[in-house]
């Protein structure tokens, strides 16, 4: 079988060369596994909540029996309020969360690591990226590999300038309508804006780079050490729209290289 190539472009938008896609890319997308692995990773940044086990009880209420014309609910010494159960004021609740709950989902290295390679295959297959939704009909390729000169540039306008060379005036559109205040209580606990996912951005290091993207609406930037599975298919559905440069292909047949 043919080895798969991609197009390098540079920051003007235009072709220079080919490369080499590294074996992880002839990976078959899993999405079932995908999602097993997405949810490991949300499971583990819930915090454990519960109620105190004497909430509701620390009363003197007991119920009096029968015989005095009153229902049976329990009623405090001395007052005759009634206490303790569910329906009363105050009372305990009927089935409280418990700290004890394990809500941690775990998953084995193996089939993480097979959630993770699928994940990155899924990215250069154009049908899973625009079932996600993101626009991509005047984007230059699938998968789309840049010059590692994209990595030195330091200024959130510069990197704006590169994406609409590449074609992503359209998902940028996209992603700034969605934005939206977010409906429910959700909006008074930190998180009252909601918005589309946009492109992802791995490189090999740029530093200068993750700060200069951190201003543009949707855009996420990381490094292919940091990558990991909930990144390349948020909400457990894979396909992200992702921009790799040369340098993080070159690594990533380096990490990845025997795992198709």
């Amino acid at each position: 079988m043919a080895q798969k190539t991609a197009e390098i472009f540079d920051l003007q938008g235009k072709a220079t060369g080919k490369i080499n896609l590294p074996a992880v890319f002839e990976t078959p997308v899993r999405p079932d596994v995908i999602k097993r692995a997405v949810l490991a990773i949300q499971s583990s940044r819930i915090q454990p909540q519960g109620r105190d086990p004497m909430a509701g009880k620390k009363t003197t209420a007991e119920s009096r029996g029968t015989g005095s014309g009153i229902s049976r609910v329990p009623r405090q010494k001395g007052a005759g309020r009634a206490a303790f159960a569910p329906f009363t004021v105050k009372g305990r609740q009927t089935h409280p969360p418990r700290a004890e709950k394990v809500i941690l989902k775990e998953i084995n290295k193996k089939e993480a690591k097979l959630a993770l390679t699928s994940a990155i295959a899924a990215t250069a297959v154009r049908e899973f990226v625009e079932n996600r939704g993101h626009r991509i009909s005047e984007v230059v390729g699938i998968p789309l590999v840049i010059d590692n000169a994209f990595e030195t540039l330091t200024k959130a306008q510069e990197v704006e300038d590169v994406f609409t060379k590449l074609g992503f005036d359209e998902e940028f559109t996209r992603v700034k309508d969605s934005r939206q205040v977010r409906a429910g209580k959700g909006k008074h606990r930190g998180r009252k804006m909601k918005q589309a996912v946009g492109p992802l951005i791995v490189v090999a290091e740029g530093k200068n780079l993750i700060a200069a993207a951190s201003n543009l609406i949707g855009v996420e930037v990381t490094t292919v050490a940091n990558l990991n599975t909930e990144m390349l298919a948020p909400g457990t559905h894979p396909g992200r729209l992702t921009v790799w440069t040369n340098g993080a292909i070159e690594k990533l047949s380096t990490l990845y290289g025997e795992s198709a």
